[in-house]
């Protein structure tokens, strides 16, 4: 069982709502229990199929072939995510600031201003953020991660990195862990596919 990359993919495949918490939480934006609820069952959902779709991969080639190119997709999306993140914290270094495409899907998904994220309003927030629960899902299922257990670990960590974020708001955007926050989920990718490709 790997239970590692299991535990590795929910914390990597939530960097991005624990953004979106920090935004929200600096904002003074509050995102009720359901409506949390809805956005972690939108990526539980996404990851599951993407997963099931890569593991239908490794039942169709040799499992050391799939566990190969699961490893090494994970592997691309951690580097090419690695790549962005420096760029943009770069860009945002001076202002000691939240990455921006945080704070303008902050500011898009409270579309009445009311600084109460609805559940209507988390539907198409829960949809953009399950994307990215997609492509590295497809390399774990590929490499052999069960897809229920994975798939659970994501929609647990969503509901609690983005709850973390609110709670924390302001005090982490302006932190160590604020600031790099992407760049340490796609560390966690790499190291994730670097493991899937040598274990």
């Amino acid at each position: 069982m790997h239970w590692f990359s299991i535990v590795a993919i929910g914390v990597a495949a939530n960097i991005d709502n624990l953004g979106i918490g920090l935004s929200f939480g600096s904002r003074a934006t509050k995102v009720p229990f359901l409506s949390n609820l809805l956005i972690a069952l939108l990526s539980l959902v996404a990851a599951y199929m993407a997963m099931s779709l890569g593991q239908y991969l490794s039942h169709v080639m040799a499992s050391s072939h799939a566990n190969l190119i699961g490893g090494v997709v994970i592997l691309i999306l951690g580097a090419w995510g690695l790549r962005s993140g420096i760029r943009r914290y770069r860009r945002n270094k001076a202002e000691l600031q939240l990455d921006e495409q945080f704070d303008d899907m902050a500011l898009r998904s409270d579309k009445d201003g009311n600084h109460v994220i609805s559940w209507g309003e988390s539907l198409s927030l829960g949809f953009a953020l399950s994307i990215n629960c997609m492509a590295s899902g497809f390399g774990a299922g590929a490499s052999g991660v069960s897809p229920v257990l994975a798939a659970l670990s994501v929609g647990l960590f969503s509901l609690v990195t983005v709850d973390i974020g609110i709670r924390m708001g302001g005090q982490i955007a302006k932190s160590w862990l604020g600031q790099y926050a992407e760049i340490l989920g796609c560390l966690l990718l790499i190291l994730i596919g670097c493991y899937e490709v040598i274990v």
